[in-house]
């Protein structure tokens, strides 16, 4: 086994664990500054962006509040996140202004072009996307420069699509395993034996808790009930699929927890990436679901239930579906928070956009866009209101998040400024 040398009073940024072909790199930690805790908060922290994509948009008197700043009462969707109240703000009246009213508008989501550029399907002119900005900004401290989960809807300075990581086995040793072919291949017959990673660093593990405060002590508590969490549920979750299905005669439902469980775990595997610092940039567009059923209480698929035409039954079918998002961010932004780091949490050095490029998804409508942002070291103002009509530009706030990865720039994609209502 390797060993790892822990030094005395301080700790390399970029120490991380090793046994075989598993590596696993530390969360920022108190320890990793030669003055302490203050020192380390004093010091330039991470800064990290998660954006997360549906593309059938919100029903808006669920998600949108009447009132405008943190005073709000919030409607049903919101209700779910008000554990984080305080720690986001929910922006209405925003768009790309002038993009069409259909579904190729999500690929333009992120770059916000000029809608001339998408009037064709087959001849869309596109540009770098927010989030590989960032990541040519930040990339290159991490040892991955960014991950795509699901579908391309990122795009290079070239305007050509990057590929999507769909499988989260694979993404899950992407993270953390590293070796030979050989190598790689033993280490995932160990998780298929129920062995965690962790079991090999064990006394790498036991040495570093003696030479770390109670505090790194417990932040290396969260991080490895995480990695230990995800090991367990992608272990069932491949168990399952090798097992043959019980053929019925009855009609074929879907599971109703399929979905849920499988956009969980990808949920769970952006915590761990931003947790052990590996990446910092990262977009998922949440996965599709199937036609049929997909949680608890629907009797429709989702995409059909988001055509609603404002038919109450269809509405109160869509709502359960948001509600099995909004539960699903709240999870995430709740282990965000529950993750400390030196000078506060994950979620204070992690700017999570959720958002979507259509806002009625009955009409395809490209106006009023449900966007919400969480963390990232804002001043957050609960709800921020422009006019619902005449949109405020949406690349004002990709400008503005930008800058909160320490980028220096005035414009992004089809920008007019910057947005101001955030400190």
């Amino acid at each position: 086994m390797n060993t790892l040398h822990i030094p005395k009073r301080h700790l390399d940024r970029r120490t991380f664990l090793k046994a075989g072909a598993a590596t696993l790199a530390l969360p920022l930690l108190d320890a990793m500054s030669p003055f302490g805790r203050a020192a380390a908060a004093a010091a330039a922290t991470p800064r990290r962006m998660v954006i997360l994509d549906r593309p059938l948009g919100t029903y808006a008197p669920y998600f949108f509040p009447e009132k405008v700043g943190l005073d709000y009462e919030a409607p049903r969707l919101l209700k779910i996140l008000e554990p984080q109240r305080g720690k986001f703000t929910v922006f209405s009246g925003m768009s790309h202004l002038g993009y069409p009213n259909d579904h190729r508008t999500e690929f333009a989501l992120l770059n916000g072009v000029h809608p001339d550029n998408i009037k064709r399907m087959d001849d869309m002119h596109l540009g770098i996307t927010l989030d590989q900005l960032a990541a040519q900004h930040v990339g290159g401290q991490t040892r991955v420069p960014y991950l795509l989960l699901g579908p391309a809807i990122s795009f290079n300075s070239k305007g050509v699509a990057l590929p999507g990581q769909r499988n989260r086995a694979q993404l899950f040793t992407q993270l953390f395993v590293d070796g030979t072919p050989d190598e790689i291949a033993r280490e995932l017959r160990r998780l298929d034996d129920g062995k965690s990673i962790l079991d090999g660093m064990r006394d790498q593990l036991r040495a570093l808790n003696r030479e770390i405060s109670s505090a790194d002590r417990q932040r290396m508590e969260v991080l490895t009930t995480s990695i230990r969490e995800a090991e367990q549920s992608l272990a069932q979750e491949k168990e399952w699929a090798a097992k043959p299905k019980p053929r019925v005669d009855a009609k074929a439902e879907s599971d109703p927890n399929e979905w849920v469980g499988q956009t969980k775990q990808w949920y769970d595997l952006i915590h761990l990436a931003m947790q052990t610092d590996s990446t910092r940039v990262i977009v998922c567009r949440v996965p599709e679901q199937l036609p049929a059923p997909t949680v608890p209480g629907s009797q429709l698929g989702e995409h059909d239930a988001s055509h609603h035409g404002q038919s109450p039954a269809k509405v109160e079918q869509v709502a359960l579906y948001e509600e099995a998002h909004m539960r699903l961010l709240q999870g995430l932004l709740q282990k965000l928070n529950d993750s400390p780091e030196a000078g506060g949490s994950l979620l204070d050095s992690t700017q999570v956009l959720s958002i979507s490029n259509m806002g009625d998804g009955s009409a395809h409508s490209s106006s009023n866009l449900p966007v919400l942002l969480a963390g990232g070291g804002y001043k957050h103002q609960g709800h921020v209101a422009f006019d619902r009509q005449k949109n405020y530009p949406l690349s004002n706030l990709y400008v503005r998040m930008l800058r909160q990865m320490g980028i220096a720039t005035d414009s992004f994609g089809s920008s007019t400024g910057v947005l101001s209502e955030l400190a």
